[in-house]
């Protein structure tokens, strides 16, 4: 029987990078000839998707010494500690894991799954014969935790996040004459919403007064910080702070088509799809630097070094009114973007993958 190529996750569901990206390599692995599937704890697993993947626990049984098994490493789970003791090739993809710092506080039962993540990325270490990343940030890391030669494979987009049927009644609800900021990522202390509240505030205060901020993204089992958030605006006197939470795949390009700009200034990422996907939708990007922001930009966009509220909002202004000056920040993020594509990741993934297939 030709060998098989197995992903294991720590959680499986809709709009999450993670699971998107092992889906995107499924069908890969698939047109390639190999057998594929991907395995999850059942409890990790959004109910309306089990019949798309299996139960972690039958993995053991599932998989043979010929089998490949990637692990996709990201948070503390039940997936990285049966990984060592599978009877199989190994290979790590590693996404990053958030120091657990940014949540104490907010939510310790997500800093302690934080925390068991470090130790058990740094067990790791040796365990699979090949370490991707999908940054050079994520690569370092790895290097410093004591991983061999770990190599970058760029994470593989599915361009249906920003190609295909929009909501228009976001767009038409949005498109009122107000100046709209746009955030996508999750309700998370690192991604640093509050600041995103500072600099609303000195636009409104400031700049622009018909400025609307709009954050999508969920914020589950993180209520707290977004009710701490709720009171920040309130304290700071902003109006037309929104969170829309999570949406469906059209109402987000919705929010995309809606926005004026799109403002990161989160102080951990791994990598950070949605600044690909505001590029994707023409939407001029700043973000501050930190973590693999610049490295995700790759020179498009605009990239602050420090976050001065004053001037963050002033750039904001120049960028959204002054037509010229915006039309380069998007022609240069159409480059980034094309660049980005230009890549054959899959036959990148089949030159890594080839010493364990050969």
């Amino acid at each position: 029987m030709k060998t098989a190529i197995h992903q294991l996750v720590a959680g499986y569901s809709n709009g999450d990078a993670i699971s998107n990206e092992a889906r995107a390599w499924r069908a890969v692995f698939r047109s390639w000839g190999y057998a594929s599937e991907i395995y999850c704890e059942t409890k990790r697993i959004l109910p309306e998707l089990r019949k798309d993947t299996r139960d972690l626990a039958a993995l053991r049984a599932d998989v043979r010494p010929e089998d490949i098994a990637i692990l996709h490493l990201s948070i503390g789970s039940e997936a990285n500690r049966i990984f060592p003791a599978l009877n199989s090739r190994k290979v790590i993809i590693y996404h990053n894991i958030t120091p657990p710092e940014f949540f104490r506080g907010y939510q310790e039962e997500i800093a302690q799954n934080l925390r068991r993540g470090r130790a058990e990325m740094a067990a790791l270490a040796g365990v699979a014969r090949i370490n991707l990343a999908d940054s050079r940030f994520n690569a370092d890391e790895l290097a410093a935790a004591g991983y061999e030669n770990p190599r970058v494979l760029p994470l593989l987009l599915d361009r249906t996040n920003w190609k295909g049927p929009v909501d228009r009644r976001v767009v038409d609800q949005y498109r009122d004459g107000y100046l709209n900021l746009l955030f996508v990522g999750r309700c998370a202390p690192n991604k640093r919403i509050e600041d995103l509240l500072f600099a609303l505030y000195y636009c409104q205060r400031y700049v622009q007064r018909n400025t609307r901020l709009i954050h999508v993204g969920s914020a589950a089992g993180l209520e707290r910080y977004q009710a701490l958030l709720r009171t920040k605006a309130k304290e700071l006197k902003v109006e037309n702070f929104i969170m829309a939470g999570s949406v469906r795949g059209d109402e987000l390009r919705g929010y995309y088509q809606a926005a004026d700009a799109f403002l990161c200034l989160s102080e951990h990422e791994g990598f950070c799809i949605p600044l690909l996907e505001a590029m994707g939708h023409d939407v001029p990007v700043l973000a501050f630097d930190a973590g693999a922001v610049a490295e995700t930009m790759g020179g498009a966009g605009v990239l602050f070094k420090a976050k001065h509220f004053d001037v963050i909002a002033e750039t904001i202004q120049r960028v959204t009114a002054q037509k010229a000056l915006r039309d380069g920040i998007v022609l240069g993020q159409r480059e980034r973007l094309a660049q980005y594509e230009q890549q054959n990741i899959p036959e990148q993934m089949k030159a890594a993958l080839a010493p364990l297939l050969a």
